[in-house]
């Protein structure tokens, strides 16, 4: 298992090492820039008051909704504890987004992905016809986190993943 997580790790850095090399197009800083903004908690109360506003079998999406990321969070707050990874800007300059910082020291799991899957995926569920852009939209918080120097690869992956499950599990138990 030491084995499995020094490759990660390693690999991790590696991949961060090139990230902070590149010069990314503006247009790509931009949206990544605004992929993470929207994700800081904004976005969900916006959403959150449109099923509101519509009413209907549109509460259950937004309960379910609500759920999940409570869900997420518990889970974020517990794991964050347990394994406290230093953030990738916190190891090497990001010199591209020295300005953006980050929410807590710790970097394992990625709360930004966490919390956009499990709502995109509870979201998706319920409005089959958004999934491709609910796709789009978790994809492109997740890949801000890594290109902003916010999280490793490892870390989006395994936010993501556990974003997805607790999604579904959400809709799976209250549907």
């Amino acid at each position: 298992m030491n084995a499995l997580l020094a490759y990660v790790y390693q690999s991790d850095d590696r991949l961060d090492g090139r990230v902070c090399s590149w010069v990314p197009p503006r247009w790509f800083r931009v949206w990544m820039r605004w992929a993470t903004r929207l994700a800081d908690g904004w976005l969900w109360l916006c959403l959150a008051a449109i099923l509101l506003a519509a009413g209907g079998p549109r509460l259950q999406a937004l309960a379910e909704g609500a759920i999940a990321a409570a869900g997420a969070n518990v889970l974020l707050v517990f794991l964050k504890r347990r394994f406290r990874r230093p953030r990738p800007c916190e190891v090497r300059l990001h010199p591209l987004f020295a300005d953006v910082k980050p929410p807590d020291p710790f970097s394992f799991p990625s709360g930004h992905s966490m919390n956009a899957c499990s709502v995109c995926m509870v979201m998706a569920l319920h409005f089959p016809i958004l999934a491709p852009l609910l796709a789009l939209l978790a994809a492109s918080i997740a890949a801000s986190r890594v290109v902003l120097g916010m999280h490793y690869v490892s870390d989006v992956v395994a936010g993501s993943a556990l974003g997805i499950l607790v999604g579904g599990l959400t809709c799976l138990l209250l549907s």
